[in-house]
């Protein structure tokens, strides 16, 4: 028979039950001798045992709990065990890896370290996060939070260094130890001398205006209240059509912000791009049809369900193999059955060269296509010589067809020879205009003005800037 008693943070934290079941002649075993868990047995003067020894023989607190845990089954296989753990059952790792093998044991909770610490700070916690601050790492808790275990100058930097990168330098926060607290700022929180068992850090709510450091609920608050009867006339007014070209404009200036390689302007303009996405949740939540954390859900299902090669049974090689289950993946997600289907669902809203080059793309997924840039170079030729008879003929419909053929063309081109078409096209025109200005600038400098100068003069300095331009 195992029972796990949670001893509390006081020696005075022992409830009766477990008096009773330390009383009861089993063999007691105390994970640690120091702290309350040991001073609230040894004033029973009962015998006892301590796992101490492992502490030192442990690589790691996830390798530690393991070997607690198994000296404990060990020894339950001789006897019944009464296991002793600081705080409440719930705070230790330990003790709920005994709980999963002896699934009767039983149980009395104690007081946990998160209860206690609380309570010194004086912190409202219905509704709290409480965590080891050796299971703090990869978290995102919320608040009010309590961090517990923070029991020496190193811990204690970790636990400094991830929760200011979550609520800010500056933020107001506890340091509590023996039962007493101490306000800090975060950044202190590894400036405070003398660490052990009982030392925690709590930080209760954060109002949002006080705030420094802000999650993606905090985005949502925010746009709740600029859409509330009492907020910003400007953005009550929006709808998903109004703000359409918003997200638009946003993505390519994340776009431009990338070709900068400005790592503060990509900053920004992410966050833009994330807000207008955020703005569509809300305004969509605000009629019922969904809300951000929908939004959210479905993103992380359809990387999930995209990444079978990852997460599932699917197996890819390399990056052309990663490719292919993705796209295998995504038109069965979509439901396209047919060559036709998964063609049409190219959206309308890209731009013309980057839904032409996505349109081909897909339907040489399924054999139509050229062999190569060269085969694909004969077209271009083909659609020309159709667009200068539509020039003669003088039909401006026509002239506009055949274009839109000769375009169309030059973008499989393109994308045969492994190029990409917008991208492609946005730099030939940044060259131009950037020619066309260095030309403007050698006619200046010579006193002249372009609109004066004819075809053949215009022509030689255009030439001259283009080998200045390189």
């Amino acid at each position: 028979m195992v029972t796990i008693v949670g001893s509390g943070c006081d020696p005075a934290d022992l409830s009766s039950g477990a008096e009773r079941a330390l009383r009861s002649g089993a063999r007691v075993i105390l994970r640690t001798g120091t702290g309350a868990a040991a001073e609230g047995v040894r004033a029973l003067g009962i015998p006892f045992e301590t796992l101490d020894e492992l502490y030192g023989k442990s690589r790691n607190f996830d390798t530690l709990n393991k070997k607690l845990a198994a000296a404990v089954l060990a020894a339950a296989k001789e006897g019944d065990v009464v296991y002793c753990v600081d705080g409440s059952v719930c705070d230790d790792v330990s003790a709920q890896l005994v709980l999963k093998k002896c699934r009767g044991a039983k149980v009395f909770a104690g007081v946990s370290k998160a209860d206690a610490a609380f309570a010194a700070a004086g912190v409202p916690a219905v509704s709290r996060t409480a965590l080891s601050a050796y299971a703090l790492e990869g978290a995102h808790p919320s608040l009010p939070l309590c961090v517990y275990d923070v029991d020496c100058d190193l811990v204690a930097g970790d636990v400094k260094l991830s929760l200011c990168a979550l609520f800010g330098d500056e933020a107001e926060a506890f340091f509590v130890r023996g039962g007493k607290a101490k306000k800090i700022r975060l950044f202190e929180a590894d400036r405070q001398g003398t660490y052990d068992a009982s030392c925690a850090v709590v930080i209760g709510e954060i109002p949002l205006l006080k705030k420094t450091r802000f999650d993606y609920n905090d985005l949502v608050s925010v746009l709740r209240l600029l859409r509330a009867p009492d907020g910003c006339p400007w953005d009550r007014a929006q709808t998903h059509e109004s703000i359409r070209a918003n997200m638009i404009e946003e993505a390519y200036e994340l776009v431009d912000a990338v070709d900068s390689k400005d790592d503060l302007k990509i900053l920004e303009e992410a966050g833009d791009v994330l807000m207008q996405a955020a703005f569509h949740s809300v305004l969509a939540e605000e009629r019922g049809a969904f809300s951000p954390e929908d939004v959210l859900s479905a993103v992380c299902e359809k990387l999930i369900f995209r990444h079978s090669h990852i997460f599932g049974k699917d197996k890819a090689e390399g990056e052309a193999g990663a490719l292919s289950v993705w796209e295998k993946n995504k038109r069965e997600e979509k439901g396209q059955k047919t060559a036709s289907d998964t063609v049409r669902d190219v959206p309308a809203a890209f731009p013309a060269a980057m839904r032409a080059q996505k349109a081909a793309k897909r339907a040489a997924k399924f054999g139509y296509d050229f062999k190569d840039a060269a085969d694909a170079a004969k077209k271009v030729e083909e659609e020309l010589s159709e667009l200068l008879d539509a020039v003669r003929e003088g039909d401006k419909a026509h002239i506009g067809e055949e274009a839109g053929d000769l375009l169309f063309s030059a973008v499989n081109v393109a994308r045969l020879a492994g190029a990409d078409a917008e991208m492609s096209l946005k730099e030939s025109t940044e060259k131009f205009i950037r020619r066309f200005c260095r030309t403007e600038q050698l006619i200046l400098a010579d006193g002249k003005k372009m609109e004066e100068l004819d075809e053949a003069a215009l022509w030689k300095y255009y030439e001259e800037a283009k080998r200045r331009d390189g």
